[in-house]
């Protein structure tokens, strides 16, 4: 069952062909699958054969400017260089890795899984797994969206996470998706079933860690990701994903998520890297009393644009669920973020809050900020709200009164600024790496 909420304005619409975007699809079916899988990719591509990119003219893109992105001549030439091994200390044990879309078992680690759990990529399923994500993979998604499709119609592999009736997962998932490479396009794909009362934490990271030899990771690659997640009754879900590409890079990637009732499904994605970075997160409920906690970061400098677009689609009463995302953008860089609420009339006794919290670090840095509610229920608790602000000349002057210098002033208020999104991490590893991190902004 596919379900899709508000698509774009060009999601229905048959256009003229897009030479470019043509392009790009001819060069990611080129190679071939059998079966239901090939009947999946062919429906997308046939869809992509119809569609064009999107550009500032359509509403849902009218602050992301992808021109910079026609200008670079994409290919998916397998390309596995040697690699710095990855390290989560808490998951070196339950550890997926690809590169360049391609599945590394080298670099992953599975045997500190329970039984119940399966982490895999596609092609190396256990028996009888199959035809279990055949009813999953590409369902939530939807495939009326154009990047969404161009990821669908070239997908050869896929991270899979399965998780088993009522089984707890101790240590987190750890999802690596690395891309590398001059020109590169890579489709990194992910499902993820946790079935009725399972609980655990996935982490998903998208990265560019440099090859051992060179800097190739420094070059310019286009990263289009899609991740699906089922969370079924009584299931709970801690998701965290870190984008983290290269200065030089593109990364557009898709999160749909499915909760059926009385599921708990939390997230905290964080946006660091790419010339170019859009994640588009998609909440459907598809049962009463669920719980849905979002929480984002947005870091970027220079010329950087980050986009982050949700929608939480409440469809059944007595549902809550909270968002809170926060940018931290400096120098010429451009955030945007839009959230959307809908509660329809059969969502009552829903309890829903919204807040995008931004910080301007410069005087040529801009956001763009839309929250919405689209509310047609008459029993319901629902607020929204957006900030705008830059650092305050008393408070960096306040801390240096007290020994401090202007520029750890101004580090530690910016550090206290991410702390409410990065303190929600279930990770410490993780939480002390993205410290780091803002502490080097």
């Amino acid at each position: 069952m596919s379900i899709e909420v508000s698509p774009s304005p060009i999601s229905n619409t048959l256009v003229d062909k897009d030479a470019y975007l043509t392009g790009l699809l001819d060069k990611v079916v080129a190679s071939k699958s059998e079966g239901w899988l090939q009947d999946v990719r062919q429906r997308a591509a046939d869809w992509v054969r119809q569609s064009r990119l999107p550009t500032t003219r359509d509403e849902e893109w009218r602050f992301a400017d992808l021109s910079s992105l026609r200008e670079v001549q994409f290919n998916v030439e397998t390309f596995l260089p040697n690699i710095t091994p990855f390290s989560l200390p808490e998951a070196n044990k339950s550890c997926l890795v690809f590169v360049n879309g391609v599945y590394a078992p080298e670099l992953s680690a599975v045997s500190g899984l329970p039984d119940g759990v399966v982490v895999s990529n596609l092609a190396n399923l256990p028996g009888g797994y199959d035809e279990r994500v055949r009813q999953y993979l590409a369902q939530a998604s939807g495939d009326r969206e154009v990047f969404t499709a161009l990821n669908t119609a070239g997908m050869t592999d896929a991270a899979v996470v399965w998780v088993g009736k009522n089984v707890v997962v101790e240590t987190p998932i750890y999802l690596v998706f690395v891309a590398l490479g001059e020109g590169r396009i890579a489709l990194p794909r992910c499902l993820v079933v946790a079935e009725c009362g399972s609980l655990f934490s996935l982490v998903e990271e998208y990265t560019n860690r440099r090859d051992a030899e060179n800097a190739e990771g420094e070059r310019v690659y286009f990263n289009n990701a899609v991740t699906e997640i089922w969370v079924e009754e009584n299931a709970e879900v801690s998701h965290t994903r870190v984008e983290c590409d290269g200065a030089e890079t593109f990364h557009v990637g898709k999160t749909a998520v499915m909760q059926a009732r009385y599921s708990r499904y939390s997230c905290n994605a964080v946006s660091l890297g790419g010339r170019f970075s859009r994640h588009n997160l998609e909440i459907f409920q598809t049962g009463e009393q669920t719980e849905t906690t979002l929480n984002g970061l947005t870091m970027i400098k220079d010329k950087q644009l980050a986009d982050t677009h949700s929608v939480i689609a409440l469809n059944y009463p007595h549902s809550v669920s909270r968002q809170l995302h926060k940018c931290i953008v400096g120098d010429r860089a451009h955030g945007v973020f839009n959230g959307k609420v809908f509660v329809p009339k059969p969502a009552q006794l829903t309890d829903a809050a919204q807040l995008n919290r931004n910080l301007l670090l410069s005087s040529k840095a801009r956001v763009d900020t839309k929250p919405q509610l689209e509310i047609t229920a008459d029993n319901v608790k629902c607020a929204h709200g957006a900030t705008v602000s830059q650092l305050e000349d008393d408070e960096i002057f306040y801390l240096q009164s007290r020994g401090i210098d202007a520029n750890d002033a101004r580090n530690l208020l910016i550090n206290a600024f991410a702390a409410e999104i990065i303190n929600q991490i279930p990770i410490p590893s993780l939480r002390e790496t993205l410290t780091q991190t803002v502490n080097r902004f």
